[in-house]
Parts: C-alpha cells; sequence; structure tokens
C-alpha cells in the first residue's frame, strides 16, 4: 500500500512492527512499506573481518566520525542512477536523526567525506538502511566501526532488510520473518543507547 503521508513517528511505529519504508524512485512522493520473507539480519557475534579490512582499520587510513553530516550520507546513499531513498524520505529520516533516532557513521580521509552508512537505533536494535563509498574500502571500515559500536553498547540485532553478495562475505544470513519478529521484539526491549 502507498502512503504519502510519511512522519518519523509513522517510521518508528513501522520498524517497531517489523517494516520499513521505500520509495520506487528518487523523485516519488509516495513510499510503500516492506516486511521481506526471509530477513536479512547481520549477527553482531558472527561478523565476519576479513583480515586485510582489519588491517586497513588498525591502520588508521580513515578517520571514524558519527552523526557529523548526517544528511550528507543518506544524500552520497541516494546519489546513484537508480535508488528507493526519494527526496521525502531525506527529509523524514533528518527529522529522525535531529530527534536522536537515526545516526550516521562516517568515513573520513583528509577532511573530506568518503563513505558511511546511515540507519536508526531503538532499544537495542539498529536498522541499517544504506551505505556509500567514494574510496575503496571507505564503506566496509564504516561497517566495521558500526559493529563495533553496537557490540560495545549491548545492542542484540543489525537489521539489514536482504541479504546482498557485499554483506554476505561479512557473514549476513536470512531468517524467517516469524524468527526476525522474535528477535526484534527481545531486542526492543534492550536499554542501550547508540551514543
Amino acid at each position: 500500500m502507498a502512503i504519502r503521508e510519511l512522519t518519523p513517528e509513522l517510521v518508528l511505529a513501522g520498524y517497531r512492527a517489523g517494516i520499513f519504508p521505500m520509495a520506487p524512485n528518487r523523485s516519488s512522493s509516495e513510499v510503500y512499506w516492506f516486511s521481506p520473507d526471509p530477513r536479512g539480519i547481520l549477527p553482531l557475534e558472527g561478523f565476519h573481518v576479513p583480515r586485510t579490512l582489519q588491517r586497513l582499520y588498525r591502520q588508521g587510513r580513515f578517520e571514524i566520525r558519527i552523526n557529523t553530516a548526517f544528511e550528507a550520507v543518506i544524500r552520497a546513499c541516494a546519489d546513484r542512477p537508480e535508488t528507493w531513498i526519494s527526496e521525502r524520505l531525506i527529509e523524514v529520516y533528518t527529522q529522525l536523526h535531529r530527534q536522536g533516532w537515526a545516526h550516521s557513521v562516517e568515513t573520513w580521509q583528509h577532511g573530506e567525506l568518503v563513505g558511511g552508512l546511515y540507519g536508526v537505533a531503538m532499544g537495542g536494535v539498529f536498522f541499517g538502511e544504506s551505505m556509500f563509498h567514494r574510496v575503496p574500502d571507505a564503506s566496509k571500515v564504516a561497517l566495521l566501526a558500526l559493529v563495533e559500536r553496537l557490540r560495545e553498547r549491548r545492542f542484540a540485532l543489525l537489521d539489514i532488510q536482504w541479504v546482498t553478495p557485499h554483506l554476505a562475505r561479512f557473514g549476513a544470513i536470512e531468517i524467517p520473518r516469524s524468527e526476525y519478529l522474535r528477535r526484534l521484539e527481545e531486542a526492543l526491549r534492550i536499554e542501550t543507547t547508540f551514543l
């Protein structure tokens, strides 16, 4: 079902119910709700870090920042020939960021934003939305920084919506929607914060 009046409150209610919004294209004023079955998750305890990425991360070639350029990150994620991130979604997620729900993990190099990701944190769940890179490995470093942060703060669930070949290399798996909803309910009860 298409929705025209998307609000931050509606998006949060959707996440709690196991659904998330996407637009058919960049210029659409409508968004649709999705609840994949099976659902993609990235198990925090089973996150696989390739040795080369671990080495790159430890070398400090990228500076990791949190929430310093949220709108720039979401716009960079939308900057591709085909995207589901419409202007309306950018507006709503930027509002969610101002309210403290949506966050960006950013990789910077020589003072320039070169990669990152964004998503929404509720309870012990991080709902990953999208990532981008302008230099090789920048988004992978952001993902590794995200996972480390979630582990440190006792998050239980990293929702990635669908498993892609890129995320499968890091240990992403698919689980039935019913199992996802059970894990979601448990993780939402965890008292922790992203920041």
